[in-house]
Parts: structure tokens; C-alpha cells; sequence
């Protein structure tokens, strides 16, 4: 249990870590910090913060956590702001999508990656955003991935492990780069390609239509479409590499796919199809059995 928690960045992923773990009695103060006040007050109506502050460095002082939930091109802001008050005695982390980004934004404002600080990235969110979207079961049997450099403080990673156990999550360690790429391929290219395909059928003639005749398999595909698109530019601009990577395999794999349909070419089409239902009949499998080994 700690005393003090500064959360920076008080919307939906940051809201729902306060939530649980206010809930399980892991700290006794959280300060928000945000610089939109009518944020603040609705957090503090809505009991995940007790205290709002819109200047980072104070919001900062005093605390024994600082969780930065900010999007990943902000995080050097964030960090500049911090290091006139960083204190060896403070554990800080964050909640970015892609690592390398932050290690380097790190690197860049203090020389290296400080030891008290700990890359972190709960594999977990919804569709909406924002402090009222905030739940305290959001993170329970999710995944959180910690990434620890070779100076990180053992006590530190710790301490951000229980956090997020704390609040239900199992955690799991990758280095950075690593973590990148396989985001890229299991949840940066997903969030691009909803992004795309809606964007598409919404500049047709014909949308009212199109939209109006949508089956359920439509809604659930595109559903991510409704993320936040600020956090989701930052995202592909942190991690273009990886992502443009993965984007131009999907694009050969549609290519494929289009000429085995212009060819008529059944029996291929029906092969990669039933490929792809067993893969993912493969990962449903592992789903279930890491969930009910929990």
C-alpha cells in the first residue's frame, strides 16, 4: 500500500487504475493532474480522484507513484515537466502504447533512462474515452506488459507490478523493441485497418445505405474505429516502423487474396480461409485456457 498517487493524465485508462485500486484499498490519496479543470471536477465527483492539479510539477510533489497516462507524443512534455521535482524516492511509469518511444523521449531529457522509472503498457481499453468511461474491472485478467531496462531498479518494478496486480492485471516483462512488434501486429494494425475500412464506406455515395444494412459482424469489426484518434495518431507516428511493416504484409495478403477472386480460383480461396478460421480457432484456444488458469 502506498500514500500517494499522482496520476497524470486523467481520462480512461488512467481513471480505470484509480478505480481499482482505490476499490482494493492500495493508496489513501490520488491527485489528478490534467490541464483541463472541468476534467478534474468531474473525476472528483465521480470519486476516482480526491485532489485535481493542472500543473504537472506540483500535482508531482510528494507522491510515492506517478503514473503518466498520457498519449505517447505528449510523453516528453511530461517528463521535461517532471525533472526539476524528480525524486530518487518516487517510482514513476506510464501507460504508452509503444515503448521505444518512451525510452528514447526519456533518454532525451535526462541523458539516460532514470532507474526509478518503468516503462509499462496495460493491454487493455474500450471504445470510449475519457474520465466518465473509467472502470474499476477494466484491467482485471487483462494483461499489463512491463518493459525494465538493464538500469532499472528492482524495487521499482516491483513496486509498479503490484500496482497492476493490484487492480486484477497479470503482468509480464518484454524489452522495449520487442514490444513494439508485437503490438504492431496485434493491436496497432487492427486499430489502422477498422480506422481505414470505415473511413472508406463513410466517403461513399451510398453510406446511409451501406450503414443501415451492416450485420453484426460489421459493428464488432469496426467497433475500435471509435478509439480515441488522438491517442491513435500518436500511436502510428511512435511506432511507423513496425507498423508500416505490418501494413505492407496485409497489403500483399489482399492482393492475394484479390487475384485468387479474380481468377475464380475456389479451392485456393477456400484453403486460406480455413487457415485462417483454424489460426484463429488456435488462439481462442490459448484465450480460454490462460483465463482459466488464472
Amino acid at each position: 500500500m502506498i500514500e500517494r498517487l499522482c496520476l497524470i493524465g486523467v481520462g480512461l485508462i488512467g481513471g480505470s487504475l484509480a478505480r481499482a485500486i482505490r476499490r482494493a484499498g492500495w493508496c489513501k490519496h490520488i491527485v489528478g493532474v490534467d490541464a483541463d479543470a472541468a476534467v478534474l471536477q468531474r473525476a472528483q465527483v465521480l470519486g476516482v480522484i480526491d485532489q485535481g492539479c493542472t500543473d504537472v510539477a506540483e500535482g508531482a510533489r510528494r507522491a510515492d507513484v506517478v503514473l503518466i497516462a498520457v498519449p505517447v507524443q505528449a510523453m516528453e512534455a511530461v517528463l521535461s515537466a517532471l525533472k526539476p521535482v524528480w525524486n530518487p524516492q518516487t517510482v514513476y511509469t506510464d501507460v504508452g502504447s509503444t515503448k521505444l518511444s518512451v525510452v528514447e523521449a526519456a533518454q532525451r531529457v535526462f541523458g539516460s533512462v532514470p532507474g526509478n522509472f518503468v516503462p509499462g503498457h496495460p493491454i487493455a481499453g474500450a471504445e470510449l474515452s475519457g474520465v466518465d468511461a473509467a472502470q474499476p474491472d477494466l484491467f482485471r485478467g487483462k494483461r499489463v506488459i512491463l518493459t525494465p531496462l538493464p538500469e532499472t531498479q528492482p524495487a521499482a518494478l516491483h513496486l509498479v507490478a503490484q500496482l497492476w496486480q493490484c487492480a486484477g492485471a497479470e503482468v509480464a516483462e518484454m524489452e522495449p523493441a520487442r514490444h513494439d512488434q508485437v503490438l504492431a501486429a496485434t493491436s496497432h494494425l487492427p486499430h489502422v485497418t477498422a480506422f481505414a475500412l470505415v473511413d472508406c464506406l463513410g466517403r461513399e455515395d451510398e453510406t446511409e445505405a451501406i450503414f443501415r444494412y451492416a450485420a453484426g459482424g460489421f459493428r464488432d469489426f469496426t467497433r475500435i474505429a471509435s478509439s480515441d484518434p488522438v491517442m491513435w495518431r500518436d500511436i502510428c507516428l511512435a511506432n511507423r516502423g513496425p507498423i508500416l511493416a505490418r501494413i505492407q504484409s496485409l497489403r500483399q495478403e489482399l492482393a492475394d487474396l484479390a487475384a485468387l477472386i479474380e481468377a475464380g480460383e475456389g479451392t485456393a480461396l477456400l484453403q486460406r480461409f480455413q487457415r485462417a478460421r483454424q489460426a484463429r480457432q488456435r488462439f481462442l484456444a490459448m484465450f480460454e485456457n490462460n483465463h482459466n488458469a488464472q
